[in-house]
């Protein structure tokens, strides 16, 4: 299960995720209201956990953005307002859950797990139709015109990053993070070598290049 935390008091965000790894979530974390925004045009996550009081951008801001753009999973908001009129005004942005500040991790994982229930994607999302490939995440399969691509963990967790923003540049940064994770130890060299086993995978002698290098960002898919 995939979350994104928005929250701009690193001491309350750093126990936070802590704690939801330990419960077995992936976790990408944003400080701020415009990092949330560009972490979810490059992910599909699950629930977004939004603080309302947030620098550059507000998380209302950044909720009524997301539906706006069609997002269809969970948004739960963490505030210290507490009154019924803040609470409507986070419900009709878009939010479907409210948690006032402060509050007991159990209640704020109980409430994750319910929208998760509620925000289940259908089968038909989990299959990613991009060119002549298609990706179904429920098995963590790759197809090239019906043929499986023999892709390991890591080259599959890379190759999905990068076909579902196809025509986006991906920052080598976010890369790392996504597919190697916060503690790992990979370098740049790993990434760069992992591109080149999976071209070799994907890219048939001849063909045009469907995975793109952009010098000094990161990399994208073209199909």
């Amino acid at each position: 299960m995939l979350l994104l935390l928005a929250e701009d008091d690193s001491k309350i965000a750093e126990l936070l995720i802590q704690l939801l790894k330990k419960d077995g979530y992936q976790v990408d974390y944003a400080p701020d209201g415009e990092e949330a925004l560009l972490y979810c045009s490059l992910n599909n996550y699950d629930v977004v956990i939004l603080d309302w009081m947030m620098p550059e951008v507000s998380g209302i801001e950044v909720c009524q953005n997301l539906r706006e753009k069609g997002y269809p999973g969970g948004i739960l908001m963490l505030t210290a307002k507490d009154t019924i009129e803040d609470k409507i005004i986070g419900l009709e942005a878009g939010a479907d859950d409210y948690i006032v500040k402060p509050f007991e991790y159990r209640e704020l994982h109980a409430r994750i797990k319910a929208l998760k229930r509620r925000s289940e994607r259908t089968l038909q999302t989990n299959v990613l139709q991009a060119g002549p490939f298609s990706l179904e995440r429920e098995s963590n399969s790759v197809y090239k015109e019906g043929v499986p691509l023999n892709l390991s963990k890591r080259e599959y967790q890379l190759f999905s990053l990068l076909l579902e923003n196809s025509g986006k540049t991906v920052p080598r940064e976010i890369i790392i993070d996504r597919v190697w994770g916060l503690d790992s130890e990979a370098s740049q060299n790993n990434l760069d070598a992992f591109i080149r086993l999976l071209r070799k995978k994907i890219e048939k002698k001849g063909e045009k290049k469907v995975i793109i290098s952009v010098r000094g960002i990161g990399y994208k898919v073209e199909v």
